[in-house]
């Protein structure tokens, strides 16, 4: 295909739908003004970085300023919001910029803890965030439904209130503010960041993004009538509108279907080069591999950036993990399977996993599902590749590999519990043929009989396109149902993956001073006993933190006071020091630790744990 001049293409692709305007008749005045527009930035790109505003209706609030579910939130309107939480509830929030994205918006984050006692870092954590992938913005509401949750309910709610008095909870509802305010703006859908990358290979950057040619704000799909026989797909003859198209193959079918938009680069595709094109979930150092390798033989990962953590907003969170080791469990959103999603991402759970992590882990799958009613949980290689599969073909199922993957970073390098749940079902309600899958005509018609003039899908309807000619353009809404939920279905969604995600906080380890005790032992010495326990529902570490020396061991320390002394030990016998190191505790275990001292006082004791908190008192000795 003879490729269009790099000018041409940005004249084109920038105007949009003002390229089927109508001139002005004769004598008459052109009136519209042309839109609005939102610039993008983060490098220089082929094709435009500026695209008319649109008003979605879908992320107008009821009410300025004041936070419901029936309503998406915009970077700004949120962080209004953390301002606004930050300053109602000073005692458990704090409010922080944690780095910059791409284009210079604040990474906003806060820590939701009592600041009456222990400093957030002596705390067990938890850490959740949203609004990775651009256009899966469901998961930004359910982090901030969680917020939300935590703070309204703080000082009613006993178990909410123990939790934020006990535990320390870090929330960052965008983590791409860049990306997502790109996809609530404008009619563009990207998948993450907006650095301009090279997707098709042809040596242009962003050229080829998609177009709302006819006006509505979203950018859906084209079916163009191309002669019986000559194309790849025909009406599905379970529609009688014939709205639902089914894909029958080259040669077999009546029409081809297009994303909506202009072929800009001339390449015989449409809007397969748009905005951006890294994928920030697969930009962990974790079993990284580049998007392109030389020997044509190995093993690559699209999006995955220049190299690991090549992206500011992945960076970011990667410093604040590896600086607050005491996050024990990690929540980071997607959207539109739906599914309790975890690692590993290259191989089955039981190939990769210690036992025991794998059992704790799969007792918090089966919570999950309880708690939202997906239908899916387990890892991303297998569980997630073959959640599909037609078993009516006999074929062995297999797993597909994701590389840079943030659960594999969690679990293998960080030694976590690293959920990156995935929100909403795209529509897909009602099996009407028990046949196990639910296809598109059983997404149409639950939608007819129980949505009908909610506007989720468009009649096709006819346009002039500038190279093909008659067209029609029509379908679901790529925004508002088919990747996330239309506002009025979005509450419960939210809501459900909040609860689990507050549930997982709750398991959190808790390490506890059970008794301690002070008794003679013989000339001029005393026996000093401390008993501890961990009061979580997790141990204190993962057998793979362990392993990957992301903690230490858990450890009781006895400090002394002035002229008190450890007592000599027999000859044979280890010294004694001040602090003991424990292992690890496995939830509602207890040990117990014991000193010879001389000296009469006042002596304190601590327990420290890398995750599982701190805890101390005081204890006289006579």
């Amino acid at each position: 295909m003879t490729k269009r001049p790099v000018a041409a293409i940005t004249v084109a692709v920038a105007s949009g739908a003002w390229l089927f305007a109508q001139p002005p008749a004769q004598g008459q005045q052109a009136t519209a003004k042309p839109p609005a527009m939102h610039r993008v930035s983060g490098g220089e790109r082929h094709g435009p970085s500026a695209f008319p505003r649109v008003d979605y209706e879908q992320v107008r609030p009821k009410v300025a300023g004041a936070i419901d579910f029936q309503h998406y939130h915009t970077y700004e309107e949120t962080v209004g919001l953390l301002r606004g939480w930050a300053e109602k509830y000073a005692g458990i929030v704090d409010l922080y910029s944690v780095g910059q994205s791409l284009e210079g918006r604040e990474l906003w984050q806060i820590t939701i803890a009592n600041k009456k006692g222990l400093r957030h870092t002596d705390r067990p954590a938890m850490f959740i965030e949203g609004g990775r992938h651009a256009g899966e913005i469901s998961g930004i509401e359910a982090t901030l439904y969680f917020i939300n949750h935590v703070l309204t309910n703080y000082g009613t709610d006993p178990e909410i209130t123990a939790l934020v008095d006990t535990k320390t909870l870090y929330a960052r509802p965008f983590n791409n503010p860049d990306g997502a305010n790109l996809y609530h703006l404008t009619a563009q859908t990207l998948r993450s960041s907006v650095r301009p990358v090279d997707n098709d290979n042809d040596g242009l950057l962003d050229e080829d993004p998609g177009e709302d040619l006819d006006g509505d704000g979203f950018v859906r799909q084209m079916r163009h009538f191309v002669g019986m026989g000559k194309g790849s797909s025909i009406k599905d003859k379970r529609d009688p509108k014939g709205r639902l198209m089914q894909n029958v193959g080259a040669g077999k079918g009546d029409y081809e279907i297009y994303p909506e938009g202009i072929d800009n680069d001339r390449d015989g595709r449409y809007n397969e080069d748009g905005v951006g094109g890294l994928d920030l979930h697969r930009n962990y150092p974790e079993n990284w591999r580049p998007m392109r390798e030389e020997t044509g033989r190995g093993q690559t990962q699209g999006g995955a950036g220049e190299y690991p953590l090549s992206e500011p907003e992945t960076m970011a969170v990667f410093k604040w993990l590896m600086t607050h080791p005491n996050i024990a469990i990690v929540q980071s959103l997607d959207t539109s399977v739906p599914m309790i999603l975890r690692g590993p991402s290259t191989s089955k759970s039981e190939e990769s996993m210690f036992p025991r992590d794998l059992a704790l882990i799969q007792k918090f799958d089966k919570v999950g599902l309880d708690i939202t009613g997906y239908p899916w949980a387990g890892d991303t290689f297998f569980t997630y590749a073959t959640r599909s599969a037609n078993p009516d073909t006999g074929e062995e199922p297999r797993g597909t590999p994701l590389f840079g993957h943030g659960p594999d970073f969690g679990y293998s390098y960080y030694g976590t519990v690293w959920y990156g749940n995935e929100i909403w079902n795209g529509g897909r309600f009602t099996d009407y043929d028990k046949d196990g899958r639910i296809d598109g005509w059983e997404v149409l018609r639950w939608n007819d009989e129980n949505r009908a003039g909610k506007g989720d899908f468009k009649e096709w309807m006819a346009l002039r396109h500038p190279d093909l000619g008659e067209v029609e353009i029509g379908g679901w809404n790529p925004k508002f149902y088919s990747q996330n939920p239309p506002p009025d279905l979005l509450e419960p969604w939210a809501r459900n993956e909040a609860m689990f995600n507050i549930y997982l906080a709750r398991q959190l380890p808790q390490v506890r001073i059970v008794s301690a005790s002070a008794k003679p032992a013989g000339k001029d010495a005393i026996t000093i006993e401390v008993t501890v326990t961990n009061e979580g529902k997790m141990p204190t570490a993962l057998d793979m933190a362990e392993r990957v020396k992301m903690v230490r061991p858990d450890t009781v320390t006895l400090t002394l006071g002035t002229g008190q002394q450890l007592a000599p030990t027999l000859e044979g016998q280890p010294r004694q020091r001040p602090a003991i190191e424990i292992a690890h505790l496995q939830p509602g275990e207890t040990k117990t630790v014991n000193w010879q001292v001389r000296g009469a006082g006042q002596v304190r004791l601590a327990i420290s744990s890398t995750r599982g908190g701190v805890d101390s008192r005081t204890l006289d000795v006579r």
